[in-house]
């Protein structure tokens, strides 16, 4: 490309009057055409990297992001200023969705965000195959990696379809990569020669806090005292209080609203998507001081005024930790960051790590369900018909793929996935099994770092 004054391209496209530490190399490197690896804190502008060198290069940029609140709050920021961006998703109905992959093959859009489960989907692929690719981003890039806190197995599928796609210069971004966890993310993209950037993870403007508590009641009286010294939450920024259960969201939610006296509202994946929208949207608005949510509620987020974010639960790692603190203080302001653990919490992550995956039968029980069914099969139809639980049956189909006895083609209708079951040896099964106990070895590990630092009398940052 041809050489770009990017100082001039960010006043004119976003109006900044200077790029954060990272920014405009990330960016030169992307231009220059090679593939970079970013490692930045929450709040230092991942985004707009991807977003700039999408409005800069020729083509449509492709951008992997895992949430589908992350999707919508980009694209309706890029599309106030008058930028040809969109997301394809569930959350739209299906002739919506068939009318952007139309004007996507019509090169009609500068950017795109999807999941990466779209990349299943045969016309969304044929789509692509008419456009130019001029940059393929994978935002929260860490959940490429097993070794990550937060792994998802649909990332895998990123580095064939760059093959697919001519092999477009790529971007990977996030904000919790441990050097082991970088050099993951670069082989699953199969970045051989990849710039990294690493800006380092202190945020400056943010206090940590650890509060110890035995049992529930203490819990919610350390909420009570925290909020109280929280001073003019409602009008002067906004909070986050993260619990581990559904249950807990929506019981501490009623706690602060009818004994605290503040708005709040709970958020978690179970609820219908208009609920989800209208809590995040009045949240990300200002209308709503507090949400009380799951880590269904994050990435994505970024309301720069939030002035506190508090931990009800012991979350499963430092790494989930870090990125769900660095939702406060976005805005560079003083922010507290706090955490109420209890070693009854380790019990719950304990359960969460043994059941996160399916047992020896329970692989054997789908292989023999999809061999029944040659006409395409969906996860509700492996629930209904199991008792499985989405998420289990999900990582099951993937186990199952990656030991090469299914065999999954391009979806060609909305939800129904096309399978073939092949043989699945017990040697299979032992050699799954195998990798499931040493990511449950890694996941104790993570869990043990966490309760040091909550244990800790050093310093915690």
């Amino acid at each position: 490309m041809p050489e770009v004054d990017l100082l001039a391209a960010l006043h004119q496209h976003f109006n900044f009057p200077a790029f954060r530490p990272g920014q405009e190399a990330a960016l030169q490197h992307v231009l220059n055409e090679r593939d970079t690896l970013v490692v930045m804190p929450t709040g230092a502008g991942k985004s707009l990297i991807y977003q700039l060198a999408a409005l800069l290069r020729p083509g449509t940029a492709l951008v992997f992001s895992p949430l589908i609140a992350l999707m919508k709050d980009q694209i309706d920021s890029l599309t106030r200023r008058g930028l040809a961006a969109t997301f394809i998703n569930s959350s739209l109905d299906v002739t919506e969705q068939t009318r952007r992959i139309r004007s996507l093959s019509n090169g009609d859009y500068k950017m795109v965000l999807i999941a990466p489960e779209r990349l299943r989907q045969h016309a969304f692929r044929a789509a692509l195959k008419q456009v130019p690719i001029s940059l393929l981003a994978v935002d929260e890039a860490h959940c490429l990696s097993q070794w990550g806190h937060d792994f998802r197995p649909d990332y895998l599928h990123i580095a064939d379809a760059r093959t697919d796609f001519r092999t477009p210069v790529t971007l990977a971004l996030t904000a919790t990569a441990t050097p082991r966890v970088q050099d993951d993310i670069a082989r699953l993209l199969g970045l051989a020669h990849t710039e990294r950037i690493v800006t380092g993870f202190n945020r400056p403007n943010l206090t940590f806090e650890v509060f110890s508590a035995p049992d529930v009641a203490a819990k919610l009286k350390l909420v009570r005292e925290f909020l109280s010294d929280v001073e003019g939450v409602a009008t002067a920024g906004g909070g986050i209080i993260y619990t581990g259960t559904r249950r807990d969201a929506e019981e501490v939610a009623e706690f602060v609203r009818e004994v605290i006296g503040v708005e709040a509202q709970h958020y978690h994946g179970t609820l219908d998507p208009d609920t989800r929208a209208r809590v995040q949207d009045a949240f990300m608005a200002g209308d709503l001081p507090i949400v009380v949510a799951t880590n269904a509620f994050g990435m994505g987020i970024d309301r720069p005024d939030v002035r506190f974010v508090l931990h009800y639960t012991l979350p499963a790692s430092l790494e989930q930790y870090y990125q769900e603190a660095g939702r406060a203080g976005r805005d560079g302001l003083p922010a507290r960051v706090a955490l109420i653990y209890s070693p009854k919490d380790t019990a719950l992550h304990e359960y969460f790590i043994d059941n996160d995956s399916p047992s020896a039968d329970e692989l054997r029980a789908v292989h023999a369900f999809v061999r029944q069914q040659p006409h395409g099969l969906s996860f509700f139809d492996l629930e209904r018909a199991l008792g499985l639980p989405q998420t289990k049956a999900r990582v099951a189909l993937e186990q199952l793929e990656a030991a090469r006895s299914i065999q999954r083609a391009p979806d060609e209708s909305f939800g129904l996935m096309q399978l073939e079951a092949l043989t699945l040896t017990e040697a299979s099964v032992r050699t799954i099994a195998a990798q499931v106990a040493i990511r449950h070895d890694n996941k104790r590990r993570q869990l043990q770092a966490m309760i040091d630092y909550a244990t800790t009398n050093a310093c915690r940052r």
